[in-house]
């Protein structure tokens, strides 16, 4: 057994797991009218209701146990001083210092990142400024119409599903479309739509050669050149995010329009630097600043608060609750918002990609790690998968999610909005009991067979837990600060899990072998010994299929 599991700490929460299961939290409301308010706390714009939880003070305290017994204001100090906490890679973990307003240096490897950063804020600022304002033309004179943002990963789902959720405040500007998957098919659907000579294309590779990346990209090329423009005009029309100014420059990118990425910041953290150029095009580039400094409000909020009153540590904490001791494989998120209907996906590759992981140091786990993430915008989800989450036999905590205010807010129908969501988050908590759904029965033509039997199909549980996230609209500041929590919160628990959140070697295998197959696949001589019988005879029909 691991150390964690041996804890004293982690002992005490098997036991009060097995006291809960015979508890259930309508009768915790009916029996502590303040418990609404007890469990519930604000911080950078946003209110959590945390009280439809299984827990009680003690779980509570002996939760915050395990995050003292594993150093985590420590910990958390040593990720925003610099540290090289990401010990597989030998590498900072510095995406706070991207939204940094404190005017205080952050160093790594001694020296202070904080006048790079701001250099390329700057330069990010003036080029956005040069897109709107039509000083910066196409080859041929006319000013930029549309954005190609090209990337995958972070590079794409940051910018893309942010995007989305801050339509409210977009410029008109420029039409910005995003483009990761190497199926030629959605890029093709957008090339169909905008004209050479009114469309910037950003590139967005660290290295300058993740695969699909690279190709969409000189895919785009190849139609930039079968529509009239020449290499020397490659300048206007494409610029780079990336630390590889050597490839860019080749590829015929200007040097100038090549923005910096650095080592120290992870794809999945990376919408806080020039990787979200596309987005700050589509808000403004005060809008982009805006939701660093939400972000900047959060991190505050997570280094200063004590445990017990810490945004991201409470949603943590509870997170590892049912993972480690309801067994929870999955946790899903119900955005009551229709723009912010992706942002379960965004928080899917953060969560998973950090947190999915085996191993604690040099040793494999003897416990469960990072759930299974989903989820969509909430009253669609009332008509499919929220029947699961009523009476399915998991446990499957969710987050509810809900602006107050709406731009052009049409009262009946955000009203109606609200009440569905509420009405979940009760219905989980509360269930239906059998003589409730029998009572509901009596006055029918049913036999009290039939009734009783009905009745049993209409019972729900309850006790299903739920945390609810109010924010008074979801302005640029707001979502900053929403997602540094999840940020933030999956950091509190990969400490407690002692997993490493922020390498991805299961991401990079992946990568390795497609390029091994995709040579197989180009080559003119056979070799497929080397692959296993299965991905060999695909490899063949898929040969096959390309010689007909």
């Amino acid at each position: 057994m691991s150390l964690l599991t041996q804890s004293e700490h982690w002992q005490q929460l098997s036991q009060l797991h097995e006291q809960i299961q015979a508890e259930h939290m309508r009768d915790w409301f009916k029996q502590d009218p303040d418990r609404a308010q007890k469990m519930s706390l604000s911080a950078c714009g946003i209110f959590l209701d945390y009280s439809k939880n299984l827990v009680n003070q003690e779980v509570m305290s002996a939760l915050l146990g395990l995050a003292q017994d594993a150093n985590l204001e420590v910990k958390r100090d040593a990720m925003f001083s610099g540290d090289k906490i990401n010990h597989t890679e030998h590498r900072s973990v510095l995406h706070t210092a991207l939204r940094n307003f404190s005017g205080a240096p952050v160093y790594e490897d001694g020296e202070n990142v904080m006048p790079e950063i701001e250099d390329c804020l700057t330069k990010m600022q003036r080029f956005v400024h040069a897109i709107h304002s039509g000083d910066h033309l196409g080859y041929t004179g006319k000013p930029i119409k549309d954005v190609l943002a090209i990337g995958i990963g972070g590079s794409f789902l940051g910018p893309k599903i942010m995007s989305e959720a801050l339509k409210p405040y977009q410029t008109g500007k420029v039409n910005v479309h995003f483009v990761a998957n190497v199926d030629a098919c959605h890029l093709q659907d957008v090339l169909a739509k905008v004209s050479p000579e009114e469309t910037l294309v950003i590139m967005s590779s660290k290295s300058f050669s993740t695969q699909e990346t690279l190709q969409n990209t000189l895919t785009t090329r190849e139609w930039f050149y079968r529509s009239g423009g020449q290499k020397k005009d490659v300048a206007h029309h494409f610029v780079a995010v990336s630390s590889n100014i050597e490839a860019a420059t080749d590829f015929g990118i200007a040097e100038d329009n090549v923005f910096p990425m650095w080592d120290w910041v992870g794809g999945r953290y990376s919408m806080w630097s020039a990787i979200g150029l596309p987005l700050a095009l589509n808000i403004g580039f005060d809008n982009f600043r805006a939701l660093l400094e939400g972000a900047f409000d959060m991190d505050q909020h997570f280094r200063t608060a004590p445990l017990a009153d810490n945004m991201p540590v409470i949603m943590a904490l509870l997170g590892i609750w049912y993972r480690n001791f309801f067994n929870a494989q999955s946790y899903v998120l119900l955005p009551y918002y229709h723009y912010l209907r992706g942002f379960p996906a965004y928080v899917q590759q953060l969560d998973m990609e950090s947190n999915g992981k085996r191993m604690a140091g040099e040793q494999a786990v003897d416990y469960l790690t990072g759930p299974i993430v989903w989820g969509s915008e909430g009253t669609n989800g009332q008509h499919s998968f929220h029947q699961l989450l009523h009476q399915g036999t998991s446990t499957i905590p969710a987050d509810f999610m809900l602006p107050l205010k709406v731009p052009n807010q049409h009262q009946v129908q955000h009203a109606m909005l609200a009440s569905n969501c509420f009405a979940q988050s009760q219905a989980l908590m509360q269930g239906k009991t059998f003589d409730e759904a029998y009572a509901e029965l009596v006055n029918t033509s049913l036999t009290d067979t039939q009734k009783a039997c009905l009745a049993k199909h209409k019972e729900m549980l309850g006790n299903k837990p739920s945390n609810t996230l109010l924010f008074q609209q979801l302005d640029p500041k707001t979502l900053g600060s929403l997602v540094a929590l999840y940020e933030h919160k999956v950091f509190v628990q990969g400490i407690i899990w002692q997993v490493n959140s922020f390498d991805q070697w299961g991401v990079e295998l992946g990568k390795v072998l497609g390029n091994q197959i995709l040579s197989e696949i180009n080559s003119a001589s056979v070799t497929k010994s080397e692959f296993d019988a299965s991905t060999a005879q695909l490899i063949d029909l898929f040969r096959q299929s390309t010689e007909e």
